[in-house]
């Protein structure tokens, strides 16, 4: 759309007209989150990361039986912004609580949708009126070998909730009209769409404006004192709140798993919150030092908080955790990282936290295949037992965690 002046310009975080206020009067030491170790109280504190609401009240929408499971979508509000909306995916039948895994979305360059890449519906039904449209086509084929995770991993015997997380799906900014500099910086692409005779989809406009919008984003979490990081940790805690509350859920036996944006995101959570006992970690894990100078426009601003490299590298967030054992898996071709940097961030974490990580390479580019996701569920059905581990995490392929 072309950029045009006006003497009033809109607003640049339409649909989170209370987050100001919510950041202020939550965020920063004495107000934020609270983490229950030193450790994670400084991890909270530098990504600024906002207290948690203790009002956390979900609403089950609408509850529907298929393919062995049973998937609820649910929705709640985190403080401030649009309603969450999440999928609560389980096995269908009677069974005793069952470990519970909060399954984060990737980024994926797509923010028109969430969690929903992560879940089949018999009915292709979308969380809200928010979202244009169905999972844009390829998104799941492409990154998860056609696989929804969070049913899948509901068929292995898991209790699973996938939400929205802040700036995605139900939990996105209305970006109708467009903020100045964002507008600005979708004109050329809307010229080229014009010159090709497209007619780009809601999705698709939504989408190009949201990836220029995450600047702004970051700059107005910089004036709140907060990080794009640290607002989205704060609804991944959230959302890892209600899952513990969930009926059938054992909550002395969660995890979490997540593939790119989504294996940073679990990264974070765990060195936040004792409530996780056992993580994946899939194509996230590398050094900061390996991101410069060529890799570091690959990455968003999940990966690039302000602060964050003062408490360390990378790998040293999982330092911080209290879990019990964490997989990070690595794919030698994956263009978002050089293999120096993930074979620097296996051989630290190798030598800091024996017992509790296993690392394993794969032969692949940035994706999460069916078998990664295989070894990744067995990883958390072992981690997750009723009867805590005492010894050495779960078995992976040795051929797989050479250095």
């Amino acid at each position: 759309m072309p950029v045009t002046e006006t003497a009033e310009r809109p607003g640049a975080i339409a649909g989170y007209e209370d987050w100001p206020d919510y950041a202020a009067r939550n965020t920063g030491p004495g107000t934020g989150f609270e983490g229950s170790s030193p450790a994670a109280r400084q991890l909270a504190l530098t990504l600024g990361v906002p207290a948690v609401s203790g009002n956390l009240d979900y609403t089950v929408h609408r509850e529907v039986e298929h393919d062995g499971v049973v998937t609820s979508l649910l929705g709640w509000q985190t403080g401030f912004g649009p309603r969450t909306a999440a999928w609560f995916v389980r096995p269908a039948g009677p069974s005793g609580p069952l470990p519970g895994v909060l399954a984060l979305h990737c980024h994926g360059g797509i923010k028109s949708h969430g969690a929903e890449r992560l879940v089949a519906m018999p009915d292709g039904g979308t969380s809200s009126a928010h979202q244009p449209g169905p999972v844009p086509a390829g998104l799941r084929t492409t990154l998860y070998g056609g696989r929804p995770l969070a049913t899948w991993l509901a068929q292995q015997g898991f209790a699973v909730l996938a939400h929205d997380a802040f700036m995605w799906g139900s939990r996105g900014f209305t970006l109708d009209p467009l903020p100045y500099r964002t507008a600005h910086a979708v004109a050329g692409q809307e010229a080229l769409w014009r010159e090709a005779g497209v007619v780009p989809s809601p999705a698709e406009r939504y989408n190009e404006a949201a990836a220029a919008h995450e600047e702004t984003v970051a700059k107005a979490a910089a004036l709140m004192g907060t990080t794009v990081a640290g607002t989205v940790a704060h609804d991944d805690l959230s959302a890892l709140h209600v899952l513990a509350g969930l009926p059938g859920v054992d909550p002395e036996r969660l995890g979490c798993i997540g593939f790119s944006g989504g294996g940073g995101r679990a990264l974070i959570l765990a060195g936040l919150s004792p409530l996780v006992r056992s993580y994946v970690v899939t194509c996230m894990m590398t050094t900061f030092a390996s991101l410069l100078p060529a890799y570091l426009d690959a990455h968003s601003w999940l990966l690039h908080s302000p602060g964050l490299a003062e408490l360390g590298e990378w790998p040293d967030i999982a330092l911080r955790s209290r879990a019990e054992s964490v997989l990070a898996q690595y794919a030698l071709r994956d263009g978002l990282f050089p293999e120096q940097g993930m074979r620097d961030a296996h051989s630290y974490l190798s030598h800091h936290l024996p017992g509790r990580y296993t690392g394993t390479f794969w032969d692949e580019p940035h994706v999460f295949t069916p078998a990664m996701q295989d070894e990744a569920a067995a990883f958390l059905a072992s981690g997750l037992r009723e009867k805590r581990p005492h010894a050495t995490p779960p078995s992976t392929d040795p051929a797989r965690t050479a250095p």
